[in-house]
């Protein structure tokens, strides 16, 4: 009897100093993520992916023209948030990361990385990750990831992203992820995943330095469907693109930026009516009559937007033109 009671004794001395460690507040965050910088453009951010409830409101982190961090494994948010004040300040990104382990208690359980605006990266895995957990630091990124299936995640991703240098950072980022998930991946498998991009350099406006800000908070197949959003992403690009074109009268520019997002979403049917606004508007109602009967005819509440358009003078055709357009069935 005395000794279960200095066994028992023993396991609540233990649990209680893992809860003094492990506080409520900091998400078991196991993962792979990569944080990265393009040397071209100085774009830097964050892809993640894990067995975890909205892992992009815990893990990435990251501010134009200064850096980005990931924290995970037992992570601290704090050290998004106090990570990037630092290098704002002129901490590089190991003197960065020192500054935050140095007083942290539960150092050996966390995994961190970090590019600074320079390109600098710092990385730490506690010796507490669980298997298999590691990191691979390389030419203006890094790898990491713990408790994956297997070992080979963090070598996987490394390639993936280094052998891609002619694509888009956010490109890479996915093709990165995409093959840490065929590598094995989470070994609990998958729920959330999130990217995130800033700029380089920053024009002190905040509300408009982030370039890419993706999250899927809880799929079954997260990584295709971010793969997914992402697509939708450039689908909108190009469409604002199409709109400035005609802010500057310069149809076959719109055109071209309208065709390129039908292409990537051809199902979308707002794409498809503003294209055909737009057509209707420079004098080739002829081209957009189909598409309007189109999308009419799956989507009544479009005609009576239709019918709502020239009062403010964003449908410029005359009253026998307009009149046709409504007719359609």
């Amino acid at each position: 009897m005395q000794k279960i009671f200095i066994i028992t004794l023993l396991l609540l001395m233990k649990l209680n100093s893992i809860a003094q460690v492990f506080k409520k507040e900091e998400p078991l965050a196991h993962t792979f993520s990569i944080v990265a910088r393009d040397t071209i453009t100085g774009e830097m951010g964050v892809a993640v992916q894990s067995h975890w409830f909205s892992v992009g409101t815990v893990v990435s982190w990251a501010e134009a023209g200064v850096g980005a961090v990931a924290t995970q494994s037992f992570a601290n948010k704090s050290f998004g948030l106090r990570g990037l004040e630092m290098l704002r300040k002129g901490s590089t990104a190991q003197q960065t990361l020192d500054s935050l382990l140095k007083d942290d208690e539960a150092r050996e359980v966390r995994q961190v990385a970090i590019v600074d605006n320079k390109g600098n990266i710092a990385t730490h895995t506690g010796k507490n990750c669980i298997d298999y957990a590691g990191h691979i630091k390389g030419n203006n990124f890094s790898v990491q990831a713990n408790m994956m299936l297997t070992d080979k995640v963090p070598s996987a991703m490394s390639d993936a992203f280094s052998k891609s240098s002619d694509k888009t950072l956010a490109e890479r980022m996915l093709l990165a992820l995409e093959a840490a998930e065929n590598a094995g991946g989470d070994i609990r498998g998958q729920q959330s995943a999130a990217i995130i991009i800033v700029p380089g350099t920053s024009a002190n406006k905040p509300w408009d330095e982030v370039l890419v800000d993706l999250r899927v908070d809880d799929h079954a197949t997260p990584i295709q469907e971010l793969r997914r959003l992402y697509n939708v992403h450039l689908a909108y690009e190009h469409m604002n693109k199409g709109d400035l074109a005609i802010e500057t009268n310069d149809m076959a520019k719109a055109m071209q930026e309208y065709n390129a997002a039908m292409k990537l979403f051809p199902k979308n049917l707002e794409m498809q009516f503003w294209t055909a606004i737009t057509l209707a508007n420079n004098k080739q109602l002829d081209k957009a009559l189909p598409m309007f009967k189109n999308i009419f005819s799956q989507n009544s509440n479009w005609k009576e937007l239709t019918r709502r358009l020239p009062k403010v003078n964003l449908l410029t055709v005359s009253e026998q033109e307009l009149k046709k357009i409504l007719s359609l069935r």
